[in-house]
């Protein structure tokens, strides 16, 4: 798995295990997004001037949420001219993804989250997590 996490032009941060569609001249054509969630903070963002501020103590808070989910499609192919950077995530969150699809993978879901029509788990893909 090739987990990174894409800035797109319309500000959002998706991670994915993210692979590349390349034509026969291995020119690149296209990115394939699979299992693709959009990633937001829900700690402030904080920056401090000098050097006194111990800044190893904040707690961060996460949200990954479906990046559409209005889809069932779980591999998604994206224009190359919407993607701004590729980039690692940090260790910890893409240890955190990584748990999720595996455990998604096994069928195992989060029983506390809302149940949607028909009893399906319509939010089964949203979780908190902390540094």
């Amino acid at each position: 798995m090739t987990v990174k996490l894409a800035l797109l032009k319309s500000g959002e941060q998706v991670i994915s295990d993210i692979k590349e569609l390349v034509d026969e001249s291995q020119k690149v054509i296209s990115l394939v997004f699979e299992n693709p969630y959009v990633i937001q903070f829900l700690t402030a963002e904080l920056l401090y001037e000098g050097t006194d501020v111990d800044n190893q103590g904040v707690d961060h808070k996460v949200s990954f949420q479906p990046w559409i989910p209005l889809s069932s499609d779980k591999t998604i192919p994206v224009s190359t001219d919407w993607v701004i950077s590729i980039i690692e995530p940090l260790e910890w969150i893409k240890k955190s993804y990584e748990d999720k699809m595996n455990l998604s993978t096994q069928g195992i879901v989060n029983q506390n989250l809302p149940i949607g029509p028909k009893n399906e788990e319509s939010y089964s893909n949203v979780e908190v997590l902390s540094e």
